[in-house]
């Protein structure tokens, strides 16, 4: 009963680090993945200057009480949409100084309580529409020192920016890589005009949906009309051709 009663031990310091609880340095050790041992009761995880290149699903141990966790000065490429789960009061997150060129919405989601978000330093030529609007509590984010592709793609990030420009930290670092017209040109000095186009020629899949059912059910329509037609004028002479024979004499 005594054993059922007390709370299991915490899992010991990995052996490629230094705890001090609340708190896991693992910087700087050449680990090549997240230690699966750290500490249940840690609150910040230093991870940076390592060589992690992918967070697979489920990366990290149960850490309920995770506040921050930096993985700056690795080189992660991808992030896997499950690598986060169980981390839903981690607060700061630090992912600066990586390889990362794709990020989807569904990686954040699990991350509720997340205030802070560093990107900057990757290799991010967009964001996709719903991957901010995953992160409710989001109040600073770093996107600085990025290769941004300034074509009507990033329609959407710019207008997240314009609607959230005080959660936006080094705004002035935030600029165009491509095309080479617009390079190093600040992303925040676009206006409205700058997307005219884009909005009178962009097209959502809900539109190419459109077109597909529409346009087969039209041809298949015209092609009954002209066969109804058809028949409509033939059987027309049909009648006349009758009605003149019966009035020959």
């Amino acid at each position: 009963l005594l054993l059922l009663l007390c709370p299991p031990p915490s899992p010991a310091c990995p052996s490629a680090c230094r705890c001090a609880p609340p708190e896991a340095d693992c910087g700087e050790r050449g680990l090549r993945e997240v230690p699966w041992s750290v500490p249940t009761n840690t609150s910040t995880l230093w991870l940076g200057y390592n060589f992690i290149t992918v967070l697979g699903p489920r990366s990290f141990p149960p850490l309920p009480g995770l506040r921050l966790l930096s993985l700056a000065h690795n080189r992660l490429e991808l992030i896997h949409p499950r690598a986060l789960l169980g981390l839903g009061t981690l607060q700061e997150l630090d992912l600066s100084h990586n390889y990362l060129t794709v990020l989807t919405p569904e990686t954040f989601l699990p991350l509720t309580s997340l205030a802070t978000l560093n990107l900057g330093s990757n290799r991010l030529g967009e964001l996709e529409p719903g991957m901010l609007s995953a992160l409710p509590q989001l109040q600073a984010l770093l996107l600085q020192d990025n290769p941004w592709v300034c074509t009507c793609d990033i329609l959407p990030l710019w207008r997240w920016l314009s609607h959230n420009r005080e959660k936006v930290r080094e705004k002035s670092l935030l600029l165009c890589a491509v095309p080479e017209q617009l390079n190093k040109y600040p992303i925040m000095a676009f206006g409205d005009e700058s997307f005219r186009q884009c909005l009178e020629t962009s097209l959502s899949p809900q539109h190419y949906v459109i077109f597909l059912i529409i346009g087969p059910f039209s041809f298949i329509a015209s092609i009954f009309f002209c066969t109804f037609m058809g028949s409509l004028i033939v059987f027309y002479h049909s009648v006349r051709r009758q009605s003149h024979c019966w009035r020959r004499p």
